[in-house]
């Protein structure tokens, strides 16, 4: 169903659907629109985020890739990049945007788990406007074991999750996705193995959580 509704959504407008803000992007804007949001969550953050390594010396993480808007820009800061998507659709254009980035590789996964990566180790994962999307919490939570499983001890998975708790994702919706209270997303680092260390937006459309991977 998610990989159906995203390859659909995929043929109709990808650039759309992965960022709403327009529906007439062109390259230059669309991938503008993520070095803007790597300068704003990845750059503003980098003692988080590298714990004194070298960005170029970092193996980095995204999940929900879509067409490479923010993979590109993550391309151009670290020193490895692995995105994930559950769409074909949005796959096949990730990697026409990564063709000159040879450090960039993206994959389409099962929208279950990260197996398609194997045992391969992360410094640090990110994912952005993905999570608000998937109606199972068990499913979010799977892909956060996921992350703790590939992810080096020490390491961040930054992300979002949807927090406005008003909302009621319905079963077979793939665009509102469910929601997280903050006792629910402290609740899920537990049982994971992370550390909850900071949370922002609660309530919100837009919840940001830092789950550190206990050494």
């Amino acid at each position: 169903m998610m990989r159906r509704d995203w390859d659909a959504r995929a043929k109709e407008n990808a650039r759309y659907y992965v960022n709403t803000e327009k529906d007439n992007w062109t390259d230059e804007e669309f991938f503008q629109s993520g070095e803007r949001t790597v300068a704003e969550e990845i750059l503003t953050d980098m003692i988080n985020i590298c714990q004194g390594k070298e960005p170029r010396e970092m193996k980095v993480l995204e999940i929900g890739c879509g067409a490479g808007r923010v993979t590109r820009a993550l391309s151009g800061l670290f020193g490895q990049v692995y995105g994930v998507d559950v769409s074909g659709e949005m796959v096949a254009r990730a990697r026409l945007a990564l063709a000159d980035r040879p450090n960039a590789q993206v994959f389409q996964n099962n929208g279950r788990d990260l197996s398609v990566l194997g045992d391969i180790q992360v410094d640090f994962a990110f994912s952005t406007i993905v999570f608000q999307h998937i109606p199972s919490r068990e499913i979010i939570e799977n892909y956060v074991r996921e992350v703790h499983r590939l992810l080096r001890p020490g390491g961040l998975f930054k992300f979002q999750v949807q927090g406005n708790v008003t909302t009621e994702a319905k079963p077979d919706d793939t665009w509102l996705g469910v929601s997280f209270s903050d006792e629910q997303a402290v609740e899920m680092a537990q049982r994971c193995g992370f550390e909850p260390r900071y949370r922002h937006g609660a309530g919100q459309q837009y919840f940001w959580l830092w789950f550190f991977k206990n050494v």
